[in-house]
């Protein structure tokens, strides 16, 4: 992608190097169910550690699908200590440059979705807090470690990345990094906060509190292929403002939607997919709707009609 010289979104906290004092602690439990929801990313949990998923609503109403993207990149159990105080960390010429890359995606999905919202009468867009972090991270939704992956939290509006998963992702999952790929997963879990501002997500999460398991499992595949299709929505929007995009860039992230996909993790992870427990969606389904998105570039498409089956 075409990103020099571009403009640099001010809405991100930077939590990198935090120790110190009381432990973070997570607990088994919790963290099966986070790791379960194949987060996404991506997300490490709905989306990446709840990839959308407001886990303080949907807790119970989550599975363990096996598997997860944290599972796949070998995560870190974290017992995370958190004070507030921050050490004089020194980062890397590749973990400065991927700061950038993060600041200005994120600069480009406040604009795009400004316009997108005001476009579709659908209020004023808020833009969403970047966070930061390493080894693990507090949220509204709770304390997750870095092998989550990138995630959303509906309950603070924020969205949390540890940027050593994009070594991961090049190192395990063997995507070739491109800064389009960096910019799908953090595209994807502001498809969960786009979600949030239209009142997808807090429906979606209401419904799945009432349903069986694998019903529940059915409702979060929709939410993370729309957050797909609404990362496909930014990329077209985005190539049609700034001309931004290269020969290949779509390419890596498809390659990257597949590598993604619940079958593809869980036959990594354990050999075969129990299709019941799918979460995020297939490599077929992600990257098709991720396309679909980028195609048309037209947010009142959605995944939540239809039959399950035909998504």
């Amino acid at each position: 992608m075409k990103l020099k010289g571009r403009r640099m979104s001010s809405n991100v906290e930077d939590r990198r190097g935090l120790s110190g004092g009381a432990k973070a602690g997570i607990g088994g439990g919790i963290l099966a169910v986070i790791i379960g929801i194949v987060m996404s990313l991506l997300g490490g949990g709905g989306g990446g550690a709840g990839g959308g998923i407001d886990l303080g609503q949907v807790i119970g109403a989550i599975t363990q699908g096996g598997g997860g993207l944290g599972d796949i990149l070998g995560g870190r159990q974290a017992e995370a200590t958190y004070e507030g105080e921050t050490d004089p960390t020194q980062f890397t010429p590749e973990e400065q440059r991927l700061d950038t890359v993060c600041r200005i995606i994120l600069a480009s999905t406040e604009d795009v979705w400004t316009k997108v919202f005001k476009e579709n009468n659908l209020g004023t867009y808020t833009n969403p807090t970047l966070v930061l972090f390493t080894n693990s991270v507090q949220s509204a939704c709770g304390t997750a470690p870095s092998s989550v992956g990138p995630f959303y939290c509906s309950g603070d509006q924020k969205l949390y990345i540890d940027l050593s998963f994009f070594t991961q992702m090049k190192r395990q999952l063997g995507v070739e990094g491109n800064d389009f790929a960096y910019a799908y997963v953090i595209a994807h879990e502001i498809g969960h906060h786009v979600e949030y501002l239209t009142g997808i997500l807090g429906k979606a999460h209401q419904e799945m509190s009432q349903l069986s398991k694998a019903k529940a499992n059915q409702v979060s595949v929709r939410l993370e292929l729309l957050a797909d299709y609404y990362a496909g929505v930014w990329a077209h929007n985005e190539e049609k403002m700034n001309h931004s995009m290269e020969y290949g860039d779509l390419e890596r992230g498809l390659e990257l939607a597949q590598k993604i996909g619940d079958d593809w993790l869980q036959k990594q992870a354990q050999g075969r997919a129990v299709e019941e427990s799918f979460t995020h969606g297939t490599s077929d389904q992600r990257k098709r709707w991720l396309y679909k998105g980028f195609q048309t570039g037209d947010m009142r498409t959605t995944t939540f009609t239809g039959n399950y089956s035909d998504l």
